[in-house]
């Protein structure tokens, strides 16, 4: 017999935790789905452990750049141990998601989901029937079409190293490749970035990225752009990367190589024309309110959804707009104005807003403040020589258009330039501000 719901949500990352919690506490019956361990990318497999690393390896940085300057004595990476506390916060959590999920009265279910109709599924041969379903199901690496794809390591597989390998080719050019870059760096080994565009982090400022380069090199990363993996050779337990570049062909030997080529939506084993669920270029026909517009009991939300940036905040605010759809009808809308966005290189590099490129093409008279600021109190009391800005204002108003940070606090100064304008402050409502000081915060009137 079919399990019967009222929502049934492919997946148990943040935007389907946060629909399904939402929608349950309105008293309808809901059902959770997933082939992974419960919890989702974020908390497993991406955002929260990355950080983790990420945090030590700035550590370790800081304290080196601070030799001669107070600090003395040899320090490094245990990097065994850096993995078990690591699991400290992402082991418990699929036990935790569950007991949660049950303690609610939200029925789990462990397994590939298949749309069978419109309003059913197949787990594991199991039926399931729903009045609405939502897909939350996360992404997955892109296929890159080369030989020897099967032997490229995912950023799951990166996050769970019992051991650092001593050579590593990371095969893209954004946010994976830098953090991760930069924290195997630190540790000690010898990083490779094959990227095929002119740049890395093509989501930020060229400018501002232009300037975190310095750090790449000081790290010691060879960094390779308007390259291209053409296939990967296994070597006994090592590898050989064939690398195109302008001008030829090379190789470089790796004994672990990273899929960072981006990512997309988890829909292959979903058989989304089984459940009239419209696909267009790889994304789901949505309309305004998230929903599908061919099956209208389906909605979907976070990296699924495609509306918004592929970011965390995002899918905590698609949930929100969904379970508000479901529960009163479709009065609400996303709205995805000044999300900000972060990449926990050493330092950060953040950004919020319009890019200087997109103001220029919108045609919206504005002025610039742009200054490396390695000399500032910020930079030189953490012995950082990467720090600089960027910041966009709008002539008529006054009002900030757009902010980009690179250096100390960088992610965190960010979120105030994001408030600023999700709400409409003009610079001098900012510039006014008595902020704590010597904040990153403070430098904010002098970006002004």
């Amino acid at each position: 017999m079919a399990g019967r719901y009222d929502l049934a949500v492919i997946g148990t990352g943040v935007a389907a935790t946060a629909t399904a919690t939402r929608v349950r506490a309105a008293g309808w019956s809901v059902a959770v789905i997933d082939y992974h361990p419960f919890g989702g990318t974020c908390v497993l497999r991406g955002c929260d452990p990355k950080k983790v690393l990420a945090g030590a390896a700035s550590a370790l940085d800081r304290v080196r750049r601070m030799q001669g300057k107070g600090i003395a004595g040899d320090t490094h990476i245990d990097w065994p141990a850096l993995m078990a506390f690591k699991r400290t916060f992402t082991d418990p959590v699929p036990e935790q998601r569950e007991r949660s999920f049950a303690e609610q009265g939200i029925t789990g279910y462990h397994g590939r989901a298949r749309f069978t109709g419109r309003n059913t599924l197949e787990v594991n041969g199991e039926a399931i029937e729903a009045r609405h379903i939502l897909i939350a199901c996360g992404a997955e690496p892109v296929k890159l079409g080369v030989p020897g794809e099967e032997y490229l390591a995912t950023n799951e597989d990166f996050l769970a190293l019992a051991a650092l390998p001593r050579r590593i080719v990371l095969a893209g050019g954004g946010y994976i490749a830098a953090e991760f870059s930069h924290v195997a760096a630190r540790c000690g080994a010898q990083v490779t970035i094959i990227q095929h565009g002119d740049r890395m982090l093509t989501r930020f400022d060229p400018e501002l990225v232009d300037w975190l380069d310095a750090s790449f090199r000081s790290a010691g990363i060879d960094v390779r752009t308007g390259a291209s993996v053409q296939a990967i050779e296994k070597n006994g337990s090592a590898y050989a990367v064939q690398v195109a570049r302008e001008g030829g062909t090379d190789s470089v030997e790796a004994d672990l190589v990273v899929h960072a080529a981006g990512r997309k939506p988890d829909f292959d084993a979903l058989d989304l024309e089984a459940g009239g669920v419209a696909v267009e270029k790889g994304r789901l026909r949505l309309n305004d309110y998230l929903q599908s517009t061919s099956n209208p009991a389906v909605y979907a939300a976070g990296d699924a959804a495609q509306m918004g940036p592929p970011l965390t905040p995002v899918s905590s605010h698609d949930a929100k707009v969904v379970a508000a759809n479901l529960l009163e009808g479709n009065h609400h809308r996303p709205d995805y104005r000044a999300v900000p966005s972060v990449a926990f290189t050493i330092p950060p590099i953040a950004a919020v807003g319009m890019s200087e490129h997109e103001a220029r093409n919108k045609g919206i008279p504005f002025r610039m403040k742009r200054q490396k600021a390695s000399n500032w109190f910020t930079a030189r009391q953490a012995a950082q020589p990467v720090y600089g800005f960027k910041v966009l204002v709008e002539e008529s108003s006054g009002k900030l258009l757009g902010a980009h940070l690179v250096g100390p606090h960088a992610d965190e100064v960010i979120n105030l330039f994001a408030l600023a304008i999700r709400h409409d402050l003009r610079a001098e409502d900012l510039k006014e501000m008595m902020f704590a000081y010597p904040t990153g915060a403070s430098d904010i009137g002098y970006m002004l």
